[in-house]
Formats: structure tokens, C-alpha cells, sequence
């Protein structure tokens, strides 16, 4: 059987979906290809399930430090069964959410195992797609245009394949039924940390082992030590500068034990469990793209400044071309791709001004470049910075660790970066996002006004401190 439209999107994930909605908008016909559940690895197996748990984690942490709120508390209990059947629920109202959007624009859903094929009888052009449904009947979908948002999957370390008891990847970490005594965690990026953050405040004895010399190696210096102070006072290990030996670890029913190096020093690490936290890999295996005129290298397809890949007609968006794997990320390449094919007029995409997010306790947010990034590029900078112990809504909620720090340039006065680290900068970091994008200077920043008490002051007197002109500290 041979279906027809204009738009075909090869997997339903963040970027596949959003893009489908955008397509849908501007009056085009859409089918979404997916051989799993609508809203991919963010929704089922990543963004949103994860934050579920890191919600119930933070409320655990303000419930067992109520008392310094003058709150006694007695007869605390964690019941992780109940906390897992929250993030399922929380899970599945977006879930429905997304199908009930699908509905609303009358985008047609395929499920099934999607495969590009080259020229055929059905299309004169590589990009139409053989589905191999469930029920193991085949259909093909041709398209004026094809979106290829496969996503990703978590890398494996050699001689450390999760096995999904002992070893285990972020995945199969969020289906845990019960929580261990310890863990190791391989990797101190954003997975691994948040991890470490939401487990440490679970009661989980918890060891970041990273073989950069610092948390969050993409991240501003000063920030990742900030985050180092703050998980150590919590109890949580950490060994910068180090690597594993994957071949010398013994796995049991009860653990793991394995040899951590750092220079000519080694030493023996154990644990009930080990997860796997190094990175994601690109889901572009067996989709046909050797069927066509696809460019593909280092395990990313490239794509132009517009997504297009090595065939016009077929774009490709998210975690599966590399750069960064953020899930609004993939929602901007989506909609970006989309409007390029349907003509409309596009704003220059660039990669840095996305803003970064980490979900630790407390939260990490970055956009633009770091200070040592910006240097590289040859900019002089001039930096302001500002800690949320100076800032009054920080003191009356108890969040006072953290700071914000701007970076511009000495010549031109332009933002060029900003990094957060404390109280809710995940969601601070969208002022900061929207000033680098008008091309603002941190003088414009500050000279808007901040309601007080608000964290949201923070911006403003750290954009006021790269002059010298903070007011509160």
C-alpha cells in the first residue's frame, strides 16, 4: 500500500513531532513514521521522566531541611514505588497530550520500523519510506519532503554494557523498583550529574568518576566548581581527572567492583550498581541512507545552515546530526526545516545562543559562550558577576549558594555569554537567552527593571556589575 503527502517525518520524538504540528500549520499534509510511542527518548525515557524523579528528590531535600523554616517534621518516609508511579503519570498526561495534538492537526501517524529507499516505482527521487508495520505488512510513504529525526540512544562503553541489573544506562536507570545503598556513576556531564544530584538526595551513597578535569567539561570553570563544592557538601564523591578500567571490573548479584585511575594512581571503587552516563550515539543505522545522496560522518548526518541533507528534499533535525542533543534544541531545527521548505523566511541559527540546561540541586543554565570559549575566538572580554547570597529572595527561600556570571565584549559592549548556577536559572536563563538574541548590551539589561524581591534581580545586577555599577553587592 502507497500513502501520499507532503511532508513525511521519519520518527516522532521532540523535534519529529514539533516539526509535524509547524507542517501541519502552514497547510501541509503530514505523516509521522514511529516504531515506538509518540515524543521519543525526552518524553519516555529522558527529559520528563527524569525531572519527575529530580521533583520528588528536591521535595524529599526541602522536607528533611524544614526545620531551619521553623517546620518540624517526624515520621518522613520515601516510597519509591509511589515516585516512580508519579513520573509514569506525569509521563503519560503528556503522552496523551501529544496524541491529542496529532488529532487536532490531522497528522497521520505510521507506526512501524521506517527505511528510506532509493528511486523506485513509487517515487522518480530517493525519500520515500518502506514501513514495516507491526502486523509485519509493509507500507511506503512518499513525499514531496522528507525529515529524518530519529534521535539517539546512550552510548555504551566498551566492557561496560548495561545488562540492566548491575550495569545500568540512564535509561534503565529510570525503571528502577527500588533504590540502591550505592552507586558509581561513570560520566560528570549533564546526565551523570543530575543523577548524582537527584540519587544523593534520595539517601543513594553516590561516586561521579569523569575523566575531564571538571563536572560539566562543556560548562564555564567557575561554574563547574561551584557545582563540585555544592555536591561534595552533600555527601557526593567525586574523582576529576579519572578513567575507568572496564577490564579489571567484577560484577556480582550484590555489586560491582571496579579500578579507577587518575595519573599512575589507581584505586578500587565498589558499589551496588554502576551507570553508564558518556554521552548519546545517533540513531542513523539501517535507515536506507546509503540509498541515497546523504552525507553521513563521525556517526552525524550533515546537514546545511537550513537542515537540508546531501538531497534537498530531505532535511535532517536533532539528537541524529550531532551538535548539541537538547530537546528544544531538535524543536527549533524542526520548525527551522519546516519553514525553509515551505518558503518562509528563516532567522540565522546559531547553535551557541541555545540555551543550556542542567537540572542539578542547585540547577545549572548557560548561553552564548564561556569566558574561556570566547577568548579562543580571539574576543577580549569583560566580565560581571553576582552571587544569589546578595539577593533577597535567594536568603528567604534558603537558596543563597550560586552566582551569575556575564561575559561581553570589551570593545563592542555585546553580550556574549551568561552562566547560572543556583535557585530555578533554568527558568532565569530565558532573559538572558532573549537579550543575546535582540543583541543586547548587559548596560540594556540592567536598565530594566527587576520586580523585588525576585530572583529575577540577579540579572540585572550581574549585567550591572560588568561596569562596575551592582547595586547590592
Amino acid at each position: 500500500m502507497t500513502m501520499t503527502c507532503d511532508v513525511a517525518i521519519l520518527g516522532g520524538g521532540t523535534g519529529g513531532y514539533v516539526a509535524a504540528i509547524r507542517a501541519a500549520q502552514l497547510g501541509k499534509s503530514v505523516v509521522v513514521i514511529e516504531m515506538d510511542k509518540l515524543g521519543g527518548t525526552c518524553l519516555h525515557r529522558g527529559c520528563i521522566p527524569s525531572k519527575s524523579l529530580l521533583r520528588s528528590a528536591e521535595v524529599l531535600a526541602e522536607i528533611n531541611e524544614s526545620e531551619s523554616y521553623g517546620i518540624k517534621t517526624t515520621g518522613v518516609e520515601l516510597v519509591f514505588p509511589k515516585v516512580q508511579q508519579r513520573k509514569e503519570a506525569v509521563v503519560e498526561q503528556l503522552h496523551q497530550g501529544v496524541q491529542y495534538l496529532m488529532r487536532k492537526h490531522k497528522i497521520q501517524i505510521v507506526k512501524g520500523k521506517g527505511r528510506i529507499i532509493g528511486p523506485s516505482i513509487f517515487s522518480p527521487r530517493s525519500g520515500a519510506v518502506a514501513v514495516e508495520m507491526e502486523d509485519g505488512e509493509m507500507e511506503t510513504v512518499v513525499s514531496t519532503n522528507l525529515i529524518i529525526a530519529t534521535g539517539s540512544r546512550p552510548r555504551v562503553l566498551p566492557g561496560l554494557a548495561p545488562d540492566g541489573k548491575v550495569i545500568l544506562s540512564s535509561e534503565e536507570a529510570l525503571t528502577l523498583e527500588e533504590l540502591p545503598a550505592s552507586i558509581i556513576i561513570v560520566g560528570g556531564g549533564v546526565i551523570g550529574v543530575e543523577w548524582a544530584s537527584m540519587l544523593a538526595d534520595f539517601g543513594v551513597q553516590v561516586t561521579v568518576v569523569e575523566a575531564a578535569g571538571q563536572l560539566l567539561p562543556q560548562e564555564d570553570e567557575e561554574v563547574a566548581r561551584e557545582l563540585l563544592r555544592l555536591l561534595k557538601k552533600r555527601g557526593v564523591r567525586v574523582l576529576t581527572g579519572t578513567t575507568v578500567d572496564a577490564e579489571t571490573s567484577k560484577v556480582s548479584e550484590t555489586g560491582i567492583t571496579i579500578e579507577a585511575r587518575k595519573g599512575e594512581q589507581s584505586q578500587s571503587l565498589s558499589a551496588e550498581k554502576l551507570l553508564v552516563s558518556v554521552g548519546r550515539v545517533a540513531n542513523i543505522e539501517n535507515l536506507g541512507l546509503e540509498n541515497t545522496d546523504i552525507r553521513y560522518d563521525k556517526g552525524v548526518i550533515a546537514v546545511n545552515a537550513n537542515m537540508q541533507t546531501g538531497e534537498p528534499h530531505i532535511y535532517a533535525i536533532g539528537d541524529c546530526i550531532g551538535g548539541l542533543q537538547l530537546a528544544h534544541a531538535a524543536s527549533h531545527e524542526g520548525i527551522r526545516a519546516v519553514n525553509h521548505l515551505a518558503g518562509e523566511a528563516l532567522h540565522p541559527y546559531e547553535a551557541h545562543l541555545v540555551p543550556r540546561c542542567v537540572y542539578t540541586r542547585p540547577e545549572v543554565a548557560s548561553v552564548g559562550y564561556t569566558e574561556k570559549e570566547a577568548k579562543q575566538l580571539g574576543r577580549e572580554t569583560v566580565t560581571g558577576k553576582f552571587p544569589f547570597s546578595a539577593i533577597g529572595k535567594a536568603i528567604v527561600y534558603g537558596m543563597k549558594d550560586g552566582f551569575v556570571k556575564v561575559v561581553a565584549d570589551a570593545k563592542s559592549g555585546d553580550i556574549l555569554g551568561v552562566q547560572m548556577i543556583g535557585p530555578h536559572v533554568t527558568d532565569l536563563i530565558g532573559e538572558a537567552a532573549l537579550a543575546q538574541l535582540l543583541d543586547a548590551t548587559p548596560w540594556e539589561v540592567g536598565e530594566a527593571i527587576h520586580a523585588h524581591p525576585t530572583l529575577s534581580e540577579i540579572i540585572g545586577e550581574a549585567m550591572l556589575a560588568v561596569d562596575g555599577r551592582a547595586i547590592g553587592y
